[in-house]
């Protein structure tokens, strides 16, 4: 840009072009004041003082610092957004297993209601797919630069600032110079993003942890996810879920110190935000590697496949039979609600379940209840016992019946190509601006050699 501007000559820019190319392998030590300035000495040793001292036109460390951080971000951006892609794959591959597979949900930790395990995890696909469309939504403004910005003040030489924004695969400019230096929201939205990520694998994280204790019974962990005791020989313990579950609050306590720093700063520049970089780099490491976990695990959990026993139990089926006395005789709904709720409490005490219960028993809790008669058949009670039955009457879209599942699944293949297929667009952008600036610096170079070869 500098040459194309002519603010250097060209042959000055080829140098430097070149002496930047053989810098890559830069010893640090206490005698540099930080990496740019080892830099800068590396490309002077090899360019010589003259070509090698305007390395630095136009240029600050401030706007330097802060277009590296965008420039590493938006690539460690799109590989979260490849591994939430792969779980989610992954966990639509294990639902097509398990569309007919019942199990009970649960809500405050008691047996709630019948559902497909393949629904259960549909859950998840979706709120890992939120997940990434506010990576996708923050990529958008990481990827702005701020070069030429300078300390805080742009620059006095005419520069081109969309020509370096291009060449670097920005899509536009932070504009405003004060803003491009000062401005660390974009680090504070990706770790406010990643924060309810890491929400949402530790909720997954907790469900499997609870899920596999032998009180829950619902699942098994696959046996290199776990540890036994070292003096119990007979536990299974799920730590790589737990350290999945400790670690995500970690990401949260980073966003927490982010705001925190940010928050007490004056504008422009200020050496502050070199303590939060590495909180950056801290919650998408381990995002990424809790990512990679439950992408591993989650094609291997081993669901119990009969809960029938467990169904009667705990009375799941109770909703149904108050929505039957809705439809089928016409009560009103808190009425039923009060009739199915009097009639369980009877079973329980006499520790009978539906399938002990009789028409009798059921017209005897209506009549206690709110007074009326109620002459229900025993095929209304049988209808109670088959799990699978009670999930497929639950057909509406978003609902748990294999039918309405297997319409998701397919919906939601289609959501992971089209992610998919605009995460590999994003990459060929930057891949096609990077083969642009290596197209850019050997003209530059080849140019060089051409005037060599005339001169001689």
């Amino acid at each position: 840009m500098l040459a194309e501007q002519k603010i250097i000559a060209e042959d000055e820019s080829a140098t430097l072009l070149s002496a930047l190319t053989k810098a890559a392998d830069i010893q640090l030590d206490g005698s540099m004041e930080d990496v740019h300035m080892a830099v800068e000495e590396a490309v002077l040793k090899q360019a010589g003082t003259e070509a090698g001292g305007n390395l630095h036109i136009a240029k600050s460390r401030n706007d330097q610092v802060t277009t590296a951080i965008r420039m590493t971000l938006r690539n460690e951006l799109l590989t979260l957004m490849r591994s939430i892609s792969h779980v989610q794959e992954h966990m639509v591959e294990a639902a097509e297993d398990h569309i007919n597979t019942v199990i009970l949900e649960y809500t405050h930790l008691q047996p709630a209601q019948p559902v497909t395990f393949a629904h259960y995890l549909l859950s998840y696909v979706d709120a890992f797919q939120r997940d990434l469309e506010r990576l996708q939504d923050v990529y958008t403004r990481v990827n702005l630069c701020p070069l030429g910005a300078g300390a805080l003040a742009t620059t006095s030489f005419p520069i081109n600032r969309e020509r370096t924004a291009e060449l670097l695969g920005f899509d536009d400019l932070v504009e405003n110079s004060i803003d491009a230096v000062a401005s660390r929201d974009f680090i504070e939205e990706t770790i406010a993003a990643l924060t309810i990520t890491a929400v949402d694998m530790s909720r997954f994280a907790e469900d499997l942890i609870i899920w596999s204790s032998p009180d829950f019974g619902v699942i098994e962990l696959p046996d290199e996810f776990t540890s036994t005791s070292s003096i119990m020989p007979q536990k299974k313990n799920p730590e790589i879920l737990e350290i999945i579950r400790a670690r995500t609050s970690n990401i949260l306590g980073n966003f927490v110190s982010v705001a925190a720093t940010v928050k007490s700063l004056p504008s422009t520049y200020n050496l502050d935000f070199q303590e939060i970089t590495p909180k950056l780099w801290q919650s998408t490491e381990s995002v990424q590697a809790s990512l990679d976990m439950i992408h591993k695990i989650a094609p291997k959990l081993k669901v119990t496949t009969d809960v029938s026993e467990k169904a009667q139990k705990s009375f799941v089926a109770a909703t149904e039979l108050a929505n039957l006395l809705v439809r089928k005789y016409d009560i009103p709904f808190r009425s039923a609600h009060k009739i199915v709720g009097t009639f369980v409490k009877s079973l329980i005490e006499a520790k009978l379940t539906f399938a002990d219960a009789t028409p009798r028993m059921l017209a005897k809790a209506a009549q206690t209840s709110i007074g009326i008669k109620l002459c229900a058949k025993a095929e209304d009670i049988n209808a109670l016992s088959n799990p699978l039955k009670l999930v497929e009457l639950c057909n509406v879209k978003g609902g748990p019946a294999p039918q309405e599942v297997k319409r998701a699944l397919c919906q939601r293949k289609k959501t992971i190509l089209a992610t998919k297929s605009n995460i590999s667009k994003m990459d060929k952008e930057l891949e096609e601006a990077g083969n642009k600036l290596d197209a850019a610096v050997q003209e530059l170079l080849a140019n060089q050699t051409k005037t060599q070869n005339l001169k001689t």
